[in-house]
C-alpha cells in the first residue's frame, strides 16, 4: 500500500507506530548527518528524519532529492526532543523516523515553489496552474469551496429540492449576453449555444411539475472579463413553484444563516435585512449597496439651487442633482494632492468633469478653493444635510443621477477600502428588491428588460403595461437580488406565468408574436398548458466562495480558470484546429492561419 497514514493526521497519540506516508518533497535540509524531509500532501506536513548513523545507505539516497519529488517513506513517529515542538505544524509534536525510501517520480526543477511565501506572477501560475494548485492557499480555497456545495446540496435535499441536469447544448436565443456557439456537423450551417443559465430549462420543469428544482450548473458567456468574472463559471440555480417573492426570500434566508454557521461558525439574525432599489440608489448609489461602513449619499440639488456657485447652480436648475457625501475624520489625512488624484481618477473611472469638495476647520466651518463662492448660509445649510463634524472631508459630484451615483459610489468603495472602514472579515448580507422592470436603449430606441423577459411585474404594477412611457418606465419588477459585501452574490425574480401577460411583455420589448414565436415558441407553448406561478433566483457559486474565502479574485476559487482574455495558458485554449474539422462542419475560417513566423512575432 502506498500509504497507511496521510501527511496531516500524525500526532503525539501515534508515538511508537510504524506508518507509510507518502507525498511532495518540500524542503529538504542537511544537518551534518541528521537530514529532515518535510513531506506534503493536501491534509498537511510531516517532518521526516534520516540518520546517517542509522543507515548509512538510505542517508545518502536521501541527500538525492530535489523539492515537488514524489515520494515514500517508511518510518515510526518519534516525539519530538524538547523545545523543538513546531506550534506552526498541525503535526509539530511529532516526527518520523525514517526507515524506507521510495522515489516514486522525480521532479524536474519547478518554476516556482508552491510553498514558497510569495505568490508567483499570474501568468507563472496559469500556465503552472497543476503547481499553483498545490499551494496551501488554493488548498485551503478549493476545500472551502467544497464545504459551501456540500452545504447548499444537503440544505436543499433537506428542503424536498430535486436536482435535475440541463442540456448544454441548447438554442440560442436575444436578450443576454453573447452566446458561445457550437456548430453542428449533422446539421450544417446550424449551431447550438452553450448556456448563458438554465433559465429557459428550469421555467419548463415547474411547468413539468418538478415543483422544487435546484442544480450547481456550468454557465457560459462570451463577454469580457474582469475580477470577478470569467467566461465560463458555476452558480447555484433554483426554481419553484406555487410561491411568492417572500417564499424565496425567506427560503434563501436560512440558506445563508446555513452557510455562515457551518462556514464561519457565526449565528446571524434573520430575516435578513431589505431595501429597495431606489432606495439603495438614492442613498448607497449602486443596486449592490456595501452596508459595512456609512458614508451614504445626500442630496443638497435644492440648496445648489440659491448658490451663486455655478458649478452647482446649472446643474441643479438643469435638472441635475448635486449630491455628497461625507467621510468622516478624514480630512487631516487628504493634501490638496490627494484630493486631487480623486478628481483625475474619477474622471478616468466615470467620465465626471470634477469632484467639490469642503473640509471642516475646528470650529466646524467648511473651507476650501470652493468656499468663498458660498454664502454662510449656504454652507451652514450644506454641513447640516451631510451632518458635518470638525476633520470631515465632503465631497461632491454633480450632474445626471446616473453620473453622481457612480462617482459617489466609486469614490465611496475606493476611500472605505483606503481608511480601512470596515472589517475585511465581516460578511453583511441585505437583499435589495423591487427593480425597475424596463430600461430604455436609446441605440436601440425601445425597452429592454432589466433582468429578462421572462420577469413578472409586480401585481400593483399590471395595469401600467397598457400605460405610456412614464407609466412603462415606473413598472417595478418582482426581482430581488442578494447582496453581500458590496458585490450581487446573487439574484432572481418572480416569472410569468399568464400567456397573455408574457405576450404583452414581449409585445413592449419590440417583439412581434411571429419573432416571439420563433425565438422562444417552446416557453411560449408551453405556458399554454398549465403553467403555474413560479419563480427562482441563482445564486454565483464562484463569486460567494470568493466571499467567503476572503479573496479577491473568483479565478483563485476556480481549479482551472481563464486570462482576462478567456485564453487557458496551461492548455493553449482556443486553438486553430485541423482543417478537415472544418470543413466537416462546413465552416471556414476569415482569419489568416498562423505562420511560424507570425507566431514568433
Amino acid at each position: 500500500m502506498f500509504r497507511t497514514k496521510t501527511c496531516g493526521e500524525l500526532r503525539g497519540a501515534n508515538v511508537g507506530e510504524t506508518v507509510v506516508l507518502s507525498g511532495w518533497v518540500d524542503s529538504a535540509r542537511d544537518h551534518s548527518g541528521v537530514f529532515f524531509v518535510n513531506l506534503r500532501d493536501r491534509y498537511g506536513k510531516t517532518q521526516t528524519v534520516f540518520d546517517a548513523a542509522a543507515d548509512a545507505a538510505l542517508f545518502e539516497s536521501v541527500k538525492t532529492l530535489r523539492n515537488e519529488d514524489v515520494v515514500q517513506i517508511t518510518g515510526e513517529v518519534i516525539a519530538r526532543p524538547d523545545g523543538l515542538v513546531n506550534p506552526d505544524m498541525a503535526t509539530g509534536e511529532i516526527e518520523v523516523k525514517a526507515q524506507k525510501l521510495v522515489v516514486l517520480n522525480r521532479s524536474e526543477v519547478v518554476p516556482f515553489l508552491p510553498s514558497a511565501p510569495e505568490v508567483p506572477a499570474d501568468e507563472l501560475r496559469l500556465k503552472y496552474r497543476y503547481l499553483d494548485l498545490r499551494r496551501a492557499e488554493m488548498q485551503r480555497v478549493l476545500t472551502l469551496r467544497h464545504r459551501v456545495v456540500k452545504t447548499m446540496r444537503d440544505f436543499f435535499d433537506e428542503n424536498d429540492f430535486l436536482e435535475v441536469e440541463t442540456p448544454i447544448l441548447g438554442k440560442s436565443t436575444p436578450e443576454g449576453a453573447r452566446d458561445y456557439l457550437v456548430p453542428s456537423r449533422v446539421s450544417q450551417g446550424s449551431f447550438y449555444a452553450l448556456p448563458q443559465s438554465p433559465q429557459l430549462y428550469k421555467q419548463l420543469l415547474m411547468i413539468a411539475g418538478y415543483d422544487r428544482y435546484v442544480q450547481v450548473a456550468r454557465c457560459f458567456r462570451d463577454e469580457d472579463l474582469r475580477a470577478d468574472r470569467q467566461p465560463e463559471f458555476t452558480q447555484l440555480d433554483i426554481e419553484m413553484s406555487f410561491i411568492e417573492m417572500e417564499d424565496m426570500i425567506g427560503l434563501l434566508d436560512s440558506l445563508v444563516a446555513r452557510l455562515m454557521k457551518e462556514i464561519k461558525g457565526v449565528d446571524i439574525p434573520l430575516p435578513l435585512p431589505r431595501i429597495s432599489y431606489d432606495e439603495a440608489m438614492e442613498r448607497f448609489g449602486h443596486d449592490a449597496p456595501d452596508l459595512r461602513f456609512g458614508m451614504e449619499l445626500k442630496d443638497v440639488t435644492e440648496i445648489a439651487k440659491t448658490v451663486d456657485f455655478k458649478v452647482f447652480r446649472a446643474v441643479a436648475e438643469s435638472g441635475g442633482r448635486v449630491r455628497g457625501i461625507n467621510v468622516k475624520n478624514a480630512a487631516d489625512q487628504f493634501s490638496r494632492r490627494d484630493i486631487d488624484g480623486l478628481t483625475t481618477w474619477t474622471a478616468e473611472q466615470f467620465g465626471a468633469k470634477g469632484i467639490v469638495w469642503f473640509k471642516v476647520d475646528a470650529d466646524g466651518k467648511l473651507t476650501g478653493t470652493s468656499a468663498k463662492n458660498f454664502s454662510e448660509e449656504a454652507l451652514e445649510a450644506i454641513g447640516a444635510k451631510l451632518e458635518a463634524e470638525p476633520n470631515d472631508l465632503l465631497l461632491f459630484s454633480c450632474g445626471d443621477f446616473t453620473l453622481t451615483c457612480r462617482v459617489l459610489n466609486g469614490l465611496r468603495r475606493r476611500l472605505a477600502a483606503q481608511l480601512k472602514l470596515y472589517d475585511p472579515e465581516e460578511m453583511n448580507f441585505c437583499w435589495v428588491v423591487n427593480f425597475p422592470m424596463f430600461d430604455w436603449d436609446e441605440e436601440e430606441n425601445r425597452w429592454v428588460a432589466t433582468h429578462h423577459p421572462f420577469t413578472a411585474p409586480l401585481v400593483e404594477d399590471l395595469p401600467k403595461l397598457d400605460g405610456d412611457d412614464d407609466a412603462i418606465r415606473s413598472i417595478r419588477a418582482q426581482a430581488y437580488d442578494l447582496v453581500l459585501n458590496g458585490y450581487e452574490a446573487g439574484g432572481g425574480t418572480i416569472r410569468i406565468h399568464d400567456p397573455a401577460i408574457q405576450n404583452k411583455v414581449f409585445g413592449l420589448l419590440g417583439m412581434t408574436r411571429e419573432t416571439a414565436k420563433e425565438q422562444f415558441g417552446f416557453l411560449v407553448d408551453a405556458l399554454q398548458f398549465g403553467a403555474p406561478p413560479h419563480g427562482g433566483l441563482a445564486l454565483g457559486l464562484d463569486r460567494v466562495v470568493m466571499l467567503f474565502a476572503g479573496v479577491d479574485n473568483i479565478r483563485d476559487c476556480i481549479a482551472f480558470p481563464k486570462t482576462a482574455k478567456a485564453s487557458d495558458l496551461m492548455t493553449g485554449a482556443p486553438s486553430e484546429v485541423a482543417p478537415k474539422q472544418l470543413a466537416e462542419l462546413a465552416i471556414k475560417s476569415t482569419v489568416e492561419p498562423k505562420t511560424d513566423e507570425k507566431a514568433d512575432a
